[in-house]
């Protein structure tokens, strides 16, 4: 039975979800993001307590079609996003018209109707997180993440990381680095 959960973005995701389903004893078959396969049929008092568990850690298991594509959505911009090391060979709205079998036009209107975002906005919003923890955690540097990113220049980077937290990249990073430094000192 596949079921399909919200706001599963992350690894993380995956082990609060796996927690879940070893506690009610549920075998799942595989645990993606935002997506779940078990080898039995669900009854509706195991989803509401499945979904019960899950709603701590800020996930929600969907039942509507709508909800299930959206989610769609965001695994693959997610995917884009952090799993992909090098740059598509095609640009993203027919990379997205691909993997789900719609018209971008569809697919945008679609999510923006439902999230009151566009899947551009989204997109920039989860680089620039993404930015945000190779800044802090990696040691790539500014050209290596833009080249992750799938960003044109440094500059564009710089501009649109600026554009969305008021700070440069660099700015952030000596933040960092004088956090670090204090911390050290304790």
């Amino acid at each position: 039975m596949k079921i399909y959960v919200k706001n599963m973005a992350c690894e993380s995701c995956k082990v609060v979800v796996k927690d879940a389903l070893e506690e009610l004893d549920i075998s799942p078959v595989k645990v993606e993001l935002g997506e779940i396969e078990t080898k039995e049929e669900l009854t509706d008092e195991e989803k509401l307590e499945l979904n019960r568990k899950i709603k701590k850690a800020g996930l929600e298991l969907l039942e509507k079609k709508q909800g299930v594509l959206v989610e769609k959505i965001r695994k693959v911009i997610i995917d884009y996003v952090y799993k992909s090391d090098e740059k598509p060979n095609v640009k993203f709205s027919v990379l997205l018209s691909e993997e789900l079998n719609h018209s971008y036009t569809y697919l945008a209107n679609f999510f923006s109707e439902i999230e009151a975002t566009t899947i551009e906005q989204y997109i920039i919003a989860l680089k620039i997180e993404r930015i945000k923890e190779l800044i802090i955690f990696g040691d790539d540097t500014f050209s290596e993440i833009a080249h992750k990113l799938h960003y044109s220049s440094v500059a564009h980077l710089s501009a649109q990381f600026k554009k969305a937290t008021g700070l440069t990249p660099s700015h952030f990073k000596a933040l960092k680095e004088k956090r670090r430094i204090t911390i050290q000192n304790i």
